[in-house]
């Protein structure tokens, strides 16, 4: 049985589309926010995956974790709209990084790994932010935006895996899966 330390439903409806039968069991882990964005991404995912993995007996765990890096910092989510609003004006025009942390814990054993995604905001106008920070959409979303909703009007390029800017990098966590189950 694999259990989801998230109660994200972008995240849930991913892993829906792999077949794999699941429980949802919301971590209620502290996060990091400070230190290299890579390793911030991967420890925030093991910090959810063990704070449920302790009580799951032999349980396989999921914790994830997505950001987004521009300029080596870690932007997170936007508390506000104003401040929805600057990260927004921060991206406009320029590449960032969207970094899914992911690990899987079972019985003490780890694995992890971090899934980078490239994408390229257009240039945005500040009625075009005004109107998104609006639409409500950025609430709960790394860097303040949503790729598979209204957001996409946002993004000029995607160069990586998209599942991974939404939530779930899948190709990255099915192979770990399929690599966990060859060990055993």
């Amino acid at each position: 049985m694999l259990i989801l330390a998230s109660a994200s439903p972008r995240r849930r409806e991913l892993l829906g589309l792999l077949g794999i039968e699941f429980e949802v069991v919301p971590s209620e882990a502290e996060e990091i926010t400070e230190g290299p964005p890579a390793e911030v991404v991967v420890e925030n995912a093991l910090r959810k995956a063990r704070a449920v993995a302790a009580g799951a007996g032999e349980s396989l765990v999921l914790g994830v974790d997505t950001d987004v890096a521009v300029g080596g910092r870690l932007l997170g989510k936007a508390g506000d709209p104003d401040e929805a609003r600057s990260h927004l004006r921060t991206l406009s025009g320029r590449d960032h990084e969207v970094l899914g942390g992911v690990a899987l814990v079972r019985s003490g054993e780890e694995a992890t790994e971090v899934v980078s995604t490239t994408v390229t905001f257009r240039e945005l106008t500040d009625d075009e932010v005004d109107a998104y920070v609006a639409s409500g959409e950025w609430g709960d979303r790394a860097g303040a935006y949503a790729v598979q909703g209204l957001g996409a009007f946002l993004v000029e390029r995607v160069e990586g895996d998209l599942s991974n800017v939404i939530g779930l990098p899948i190709p990255t966590l099915s192979r770990m899966i399929a690599s966990l189950q060859n060990r055993e």
